[in-house]
This record gives structure tokens, sequence and C-alpha cells, in this order.
């Protein structure tokens, strides 16, 4: 059965690059059945280039793709930009689309293709080649750089996620394909939480996720981007160690308290153990003591409980909880 295609498209100040994204979409081997645009409070003229490519492409087609349009004011962020977008959506599948990338023309196809034989998948997310503002690539992908390992993907594969979500998040929204249903057991989104990384290890609890190694959009970095990415290098380990840990150890708090109380955890018998120990070691984290000398004995207790690695890196969060400033 062929499913039908929504893309959930978020702007603000987009107009630099938001025509190209579009015309990508427009050039896709399998098009969307509409187009949900979401804007947030820009003032760039974004919408009007947006209704204008896509009033340019449906002239004279017996079919043309819909476009349901919101506009925010004031402006509400980008987690709950993309949850209106995605509740406006009407179709089987929702694709997730910054304004700033440009996807490869195969990637809808390629994406919905394996939903159409895969009845169980959720949820589906690929890599991404890392360009730059001109679209030239910047020499690595995003699998690459963030230095996802084989048995991050083994585990992806074999049906895992949950696995690998809980250390940390490897879905990308620009990348993300997946049914509709998903987003209805995933609300409400918690405030702490970014939509994607939300939307993924919802999906990994209540279904199945997957991903595809394949690069099948060009992730622009400009500058600009509200989220974007960056090579994990040397430099960027290092600065991790010396950046203050107060307001980071409070957030990841608050997101794992966020967790254990919304129903997806709640109403499992198998996820809510998880998350009440993801908790558990949150907790831990952020009540060491300012003192890096008194943290030594709590943080060598927590990690003999082996939560340093099932819900982080490691030896990496180790040396940062042993050294960080507060």
């Amino acid at each position: 059965m062929s499913l039908t295609i929504s893309i959930a498209l978020c702007t603000h100040n987009g107009s630099r690059f938001v025509s190209e994204q579009v015309r990508s979409i427009l050039s896709q081997t399998r098009l969307p059945n509409e187009i949900v645009l979401s804007d947030d409070a820009s003032n760039d003229g974004t919408v009007g280039i947006v209704r204008a490519e896509l009033d340019s492409f449906n002239s004279g087609r017996a079919t043309p793709i819909s476009l349901v349009v919101r506009e925010n004011s004031p402006a509400v962020g980008v987690t709950k930009n993309f949850e209106q977008a995605i509740s406006l959506c009407s179709s089987d599948l929702v694709a997730l689309c910054d304004q700033d990338d440009v996807w490869a023309p195969g990637k809808l196809a390629r994406m919905a293709s394996e939903f159409e034989a895969r009845p169980d998948l959720t949820l589906l997310h690929t890599n991404l080649m890392l360009v730059d503002a001109q679209l030239q690539p910047l020499g690595t992908d995003m699998f690459s750089a963030h230095h996802v390992s084989p048995w991050e993907i083994k585990s992806i594969h074999e049906g895992r996620a949950l696995d690998v979500f809980m250390r940390r998040n490897l879905v990308t929204g620009a990348s993300t394909l997946f049914r509709r249903t998903l987003f209805d057991v995933a609300m409400p989104l918690p405030s702490s939480w970014v939509h994607d990384e939300w939307l993924g290890i919802v999906a990994a609890v209540t279904g199945r996720v997957d991903c595809l190694e394949e690069t099948l959009v060009e992730y622009r970095q400009h500058g600009g981007n509200q989220i974007g990415a960056a090579k994990l290098n040397i430099r960027h380990y290092l600065g991790r160690l010396i950046f203050p840990r107060t307001e980071r150890n409070e957030r990841l708090y608050e997101r794992a308290q966020q967790m254990v109380s919304h129903p997806v955890f709640a109403d499992s018998e198998s996820a809510r153990p998880i998350a009440l120990e993801k908790f558990a070691h949150e907790t831990v984290r952020r009540n060491l003591p300012a003192s890096r000398w008194r943290r030594i004995r709590p943080v060598l207790r927590e990690r003999t409980t082996g939560r340093y690695r099932t819900f982080g890196l490691g030896l990496a969060d180790i040396a940062r909880d042993l050294i960080q400033p507060v």
C-alpha cells in the first residue's frame, strides 16, 4: 500500500536558503502530498517565498501539493514550532524539515519504501552530509563527525535503539521520517527536550526505530543554525572539561524527571524501570558537591552501579564530573 507523506517545514527568518530547500522537496522522485509550514514570527518574507515556490510548481498540475500555513506571533521556539507543524499534518508519514538544507532527490522514495515494506517500523533517520553555506562539503558526514560507533549502528538495526538513545541522541530531525501515529503517543512534548530527540526515544519505547547510513540530506552549516552540528574533535572534548557543570546537569536532571513522569514511560512495565534508573543517575550527578575532592567518592560509588556506561559516555562523563567547575 502506498503511504501518504506530509512535510513538517519549520521556519524562522529563513529567506536566505528556504527556496533551495523547497525546490529540493519539489524535485523528489516521490512527491509529498502536503507541506505544512509553521513559521515562527519571521519578518523577512519567508512565508511568501514558500508560497511562491509552491504556487509556481502547482500551476497546471492535475494533482497539486497542498500547503497548510500557520504563522506564530510571538515566536514559540523550535520544539513548539515543530509540535505545531506536526499536529497539522494529515498524512500517514511525516518528514521533519529544516529551512536551510537540501534533500537528495530520492530521499522520500527511499525512506517511504522502508515503511511500506516494514509495518512495524515507527521512525527512520539517516546520515547527513555536512556542507557549508554554499553547499560545499566540509569533509565529513554526521555519523563520522559524531563518532557513531559500529555498536550503536548495530544496536539500532537490531531493534535496541533505546539502549543507544539512553546514552545519547543520534536522531537528527532534518533526516527523520516517522508514522503520524507516533506523535499522538509522544504528546505532550516535554519542554526540556528537543523534538527530534523525544520522538526518537518514544519511538524506541513504543515501536521500532532504524537508521540508514546513506547521506540523504545536505546539512548546511552557516553560523546561524538554531541547532546545527559540529565535528567532535580533541578541542571539543577538552572544552567540555572546563565548561561549568551546573546548568547542564540541572537540564539533564529535568529531562530525566520529565521522562519518568510522561505516560509513555510511566505506563510501560519495560521502560519505566529504565527511566527510573536514568533519573537516579542524573540525580546523583546533579547533587555532586562543589568541591572536586569531595566529588571523588560519590562519583566512584556511582561508577560501580554501571550507570555511567548505561546512561552516558562512561569514562568521559566520569572525567567531566570530577573536573568540571561549578
